[in-house]
Order: structure tokens, then sequence, then C-alpha cells
């Protein structure tokens, strides 16, 4: 009852017109912010951070404003990745899969639909977690260490093994790649340079926007040009613009299943998005894919990645307000916001400033009917980029993958770096290696570099602290599990069905 009462007061604030204003703005910036690629939620936070602090919003407003850029650009990042086959953030990459091929059937607007009801039910689900579990979830995901997080991303290889279909070695050479990109840089550890040869550039590493632009944004304007016999275009945009209930039916328990796996993995600290898109598209295609649909266009390929996605961008919130520990890069930003105000989350925020806490919970709850009730109708404006024909849609793409890639350093060497990188994915996805493995090996090969050498660190490099705990223990045996089951499962069909 104390819980229903605070959140009725958090409706109270929430409801004020001038963050019911500040929450309307957010998540339509959210929305366009995250539709362009390479920008992301990081970015759409940090440069509205500045100008609320300017505008002298009261902290809850400006926590408001900032919570619904953020939800934004997760319901944002599906649009050029279901389109264009661009991911707009690396949550958005497991979307591309079977939104892309879906858009080229000429089921773009079904595609956006259903992906903009998956990421609403994502995230009412993770906000009811959060009213419901902060508390108690926070002090779980303190039993999580560096062995458990290394743990946590053998496990998420692991389920890459979902994404191998019938050529398991073209994925395995993929995360492979991933993997050796993730290392080029300084090493935080020792100082040292690896990989760089000696080119100032490549010190702080390779950006993930410029890999992610250069693999998906420029190979695929190379396989544009290459199928340039039809002058509109690859893809046409015809058909329904909206999903119909008997695809809500299809759809409804894979989004449930998503949603929960996105808001567990959300609550574990710097666990994100992509974890957990990737996680509830493996499960799924493992409990759904009976006829091999999957990555051909299947409508259950696309709900179940954004419904995790926004679950997780949610959940992430539980860690920030309950420990004061940021569960992903964008809370890490906001945490920084907060301080501006001389606020410090933590346990005692909640008692110690409970309208903003309740207040930002009860907006997550509005920005979220806020962000369907504008990304529904704007579905049919959507998919009119599908009709813009290639003279003038492969500039476009390139102009803004190019901006995107220009502003994070400001040098034409990452440019060059793009337009190497998609060449080399072009020659990839020609012969067959898949993308997703690779840009998931990139994106988790850092974090799991980082974890295994804290963990052996703490026992002078003993390998027992890896297997030490029961929660590294269980997470070993679901990867075994991952690894096993799969080539078994497939064994003891080809002998049933012989027989």
């Amino acid at each position: 009852m104390d819980t229903l009462q605070h959140l009725a007061e958090g409706f109270g604030v929430a409801l004020m017109p001038i963050n019911l204003l500040v929450a309307t703005i957010g998540a339509f910036i959210g929305t366009i912010v995250g539709m362009l690629p390479g920008l992301g939620p990081i970015n759409g936070v940090a440069l509205l951070m500045p100008l609320a602090f300017a505008l002298k919003l009261p902290p809850e407003t400006a926590l408001i404003l900032l919570t619904a850029v953020y939800i934004g650009c997760e319901f944002g990042g599906r649009i050029s990745s279901i389109l264009l086959n661009v991911p707009g953030d690396a949550g958005a990459i497991m979307t591309a899969i079977d939104g892309h091929p879906m858009a080229v059937k000429g089921q773009g607007g079904v595609a956006l639909s259903i992906s903009a009801w998956s990421s609403f039910i994502g995230s009412t689900f993770a906000t009811t977690g959060i009213v419901l579990f902060a508390p108690l979830l926070a002090r779980w995901a303190l039993a999580f260490g560096p062995a458990e997080y290394f743990a946590l991303m053998c496990f998420a290889f692991a389920c890459i093994t979902g994404l191998m279909g019938n050529q398991p070695l073209k994925a395995v050479l993929a995360a492979a790649i991933g993997l050796s990109l993730s290392t080029v840089g300084l090493d935080s550890n020792s100082g040292v340079y690896r990989f760089t040869g000696d080119n100032v550039h490549l010190s702080d590493g390779i950006q993930f926007i410029v890999v992610v632009i250069g693999l998906f944004s420029v190979s695929e304007i190379l396989l544009m040009l290459e199928h340039q016999a039809n002058a509109s275009g690859l893809i046409r945009a015809t058909g329904r613009n909206l999903f119909n209930m008997k695809e809500m039916a299809q759809t409804w328990w894979c989004t449930v299943r998503s949603s929960l796996i996105g808001f567990v993995v959300g609550v574990l600290p710097g666990a994100g998005a992509t974890i957990a898109s990737a996680m509830a598209y493996t499960v799924e295609k493992r409990l759904s894919d009976k006829h091999g649909t999957f990555g051909k266009g299947d409508i259950r390929g696309v709900a179940s990645p954004e419904a995790a996605n926004n679950a997780s961008a949610n959940g992430s919130f539980i860690p920030m307000l309950t420990l004061g520990v940021p569960g992903s890069g964008t809370t890490a930003v906001m945490v920084g916001a907060l301080s501006l105000y001389n606020i410090t989350p933590g346990p005692a925020l909640f008692t110690q400033q409970p309208a903003l806490v309740w207040g930002l919970i009860a907006s997550m709850f509005i920005g979220n009917i806020l962000l369907l009730l504008i990304n529904i109708p704007l579905v049919g404006l959507f998919t009119r980029i599908l009709l813009v024909p290639n003279w003038l849609l492969v500039p476009g793409i390139l102009a803004i993958s190019a901006v995107g890639v220009y502003s994070v350093h400001a040098t034409t060497f990452d440019l060059m770096l793009m337009g190497g990188l998609g060449i080399a994915g072009y020659l990839l996805r020609k012969t067959g290696v898949p993308m997703a493995p690779l840009i998931l090996g990139f994106v988790l090969g850092d974090l799991m570099e980082q974890n295994l050498r804290r963990a052996l660190s703490i026992t002078n490099g003993e390998l027992g602290i890896l297997v030490e705990s029961a929660i590294s223990k269980g997470l070993w045996v679901g990867v075994v599990a991952m690894l096993l089951v799969p080539p078994l499962y497939r064994r003891w069909s080809q002998r049933a069905a012989s027989n």
C-alpha cells in the first residue's frame, strides 16, 4: 500500500503540465535521434543534459526529460534497422535480422508497428518491475562480481550459436573477427598499445559507430548499388502499415518472455540491451523456429529483441536509483546530470527525494504511452523512406553515416576506416558470413576481457574463482548446454527421421 501511495504521488508529479510537456518533447526527440544511425541514447541524453541545466529546470523535470529521450532512442533505433538494415544503436542489431527481410517483402509497416507494440510491452513490463522489485533486485545484482560477469559474457557468446544456422563455422569466424577488433587500442591495464600499427588514431581503439556504420551501412549501400536493376529501389513499402490481431497473438508470448529476459539482464550493471536482445532472440529461435523461418522475415524475430532491449533499458534504472551504480552507459550520463543538482543516487534517494524518484517512475509509464502514440501513427511516414529512389537514398544514407562517424573524433581517418570496413563487410556478406555475431563479438569483447582480468587479479591468477560462486556455476552449465544440446538434438532428430 505504501508503494501504491508513493506511485500515486509520483503520477501527481509526472502529470504536471511542465513535466508532461518535456516528456512529450523528449519522447519525440529520442525517437528521431534513435533512428539516426550511430547517434544512440548516450549521445541524445548527453546533448540535452547541458540544455536542461542551462534552462534551470527542476531536477525531477530534467530527469523526466532525459529519461524520455533515453526510452525514445530505444524505440527509434528499430526504424533504420528495419527499413535500411542499419541499426540505430547496438541494441537494434538483432532487430535487423528479421526486420529488414520483412521490409524487403513489403511488410515494413507491419514490422515497424509490431516492434513499437513490443517495445511498449517490454518497457511497461520493466517499469512495473521497478515498482515491485527494485530493492530486492538491487541486492541480487550486487552478487555479480567480475567472475560472474565473465561467465555471463561467455553465456552470451554461447547464445550466438543460435544465430549460426546451417553454417556455424562462418558465424564462429565472424565472432572471432569481432573479438579481434575489440582488442585494438590502448590496454587499460598495462598501458601498452595493441594492434595499432603505430597509428595514433587507433590509440583509443576502433569506435563502435565506425564498425557498425561500416559493416552495415556502407556494405548495404554497396549491395544496393550491385542490384541497381530496379531503379526505384530494392524494397517496396506495400501492404498494411499496422499489425492485425492474429500477428499480435502470434507474438504475444515471445514478447512476454523477451521482456522478462530483458528486465533481468537490465538489472545487471553494464550488461546492457545488446546482451538482452541477443539472448532473447536466441531463446525465441530455440523455442519457436520450427520451420526455419527466423532470419527470413519472421515477425517473432522482430518482436523478441525489441521487447528485450526496451525492457533492459528500463531495468537499468534499478541499480542507478537504488545503489547509485549506473546500469548502462546512458544511465551513467544521467548520474552525472543528478550531480549537477547535488543529488547523489543510492538507497537514501527514496526517502530523501521521493518526489524525484516516484515522479521519474510514473513518467516512464506515461512516456511509454506517449511513444506508442507517436510511433504507431507515424508508421506510414517512416515507410515512405522505402519509396525514395536509390539515386537519392544512397547518397542520403552515406551522408548521414559520414556525419555520424566524423562527429566522434572529427578525423578523416575514421571516414577511411569506415569505408575499408564497409568493403570488408560487403565481401563477408557476399560469402555468407553473418554480421550479427561479428558486431556482438566486438561489443562484448572488451567487457569480457576486463572482467576476466579483474577476476584473476583478485586471486593472483587462480582460475578457480571463475567457477567459485553458485551464479558462476549455473552460467557455466548454461554455456555447456547451449553448445552441446543443439547439435545433439539435431543428430537425434536426423536419426529419428531416418528411422
